[in-house]
């Protein structure tokens, strides 16, 4: 018995031998599979492989003869490379997990608490309170400020506010009713700044 010159190439699913074995008629080729064994027989032409370096599926493996050579398919039963076609890797067949091997150079997956990440950019986006921030909410904090003073304020309060108020031009506003009663309150712009009467 000779052993025929043979070659193979491989995907993640399936091992494809060629068998150079020029002249080899269907019905004379006998082509063997088992989980771990491959076996090819034409006269005194005889290839056996074992044990191959994975596990295949014998029902799902097939071959078919071609004028100057066999092409024998092999299903591989575990997603991956053999690198080889005989081996004594283990037996893939003991083996429920059909995932692809682990890749080292990959970095391992973590989960993201997505929950927490969004509480803390809703958290640093919550509005501040006067408390915390004195500056915070601008003109419409000061004037409910304002409004809250003159809504929880005596009649003699509100009157010194709104005469103080107007008579100023808005420049200032006092709640001593006994001081602004006396007089006209004077108009005092901010520093830097002019007042000037609109006809």
């Amino acid at each position: 018995m000779s052993t025929p010159r043979h070659q193979f190439f491989e995907s993640d699913n399936e091992v494809t031998i060629s068998v150079f074995d020029r002249g080899a008629k269907a019905e004379d080729v006998s082509v063997q599979f088992e989980p771990r064994k491959l076996s090819y027989t034409h006269g005194d032409q005889s290839l056996i492989l074992e044990p191959l370096r994975g596990q295949i599926d014998p029902a799902a493996s097939s071959f078919r003869v071609l004028s100057v050579k066999v092409e024998i398919k092999l299903k591989k039963m575990s997603f991956g490379r053999w690198g080889e076609l005989i081996g004594d890797s283990p037996d893939l067949l003991a083996s429920t997990s059909t995932a692809p091997p682990p890749n080292p150079t990959a970095r391992p997956r973590t989960t993201k608490n997505w929950d927490g990440i969004t509480e803390d950019i809703l958290s640093s986006q919550k509005d501040k309170t006067t408390d915390e921030d004195p500056n915070v909410g601008g003109e419409a904090v000061l004037n409910g400020f304002f409004q809250k003073l003159f809504s929880d304020a005596d009649e003699d309060t509100k009157r010194a506010m709104m005469k103080s108020y107007q008579e100023s031009g808005g420049t200032t506003l006092s709640t001593n009713w006994d001081e602004v009663k006396k007089a006209p309150v004077e108009v005092k712009p901010p520093s830097g700044s002019e007042w000037k009467q609109w006809a």
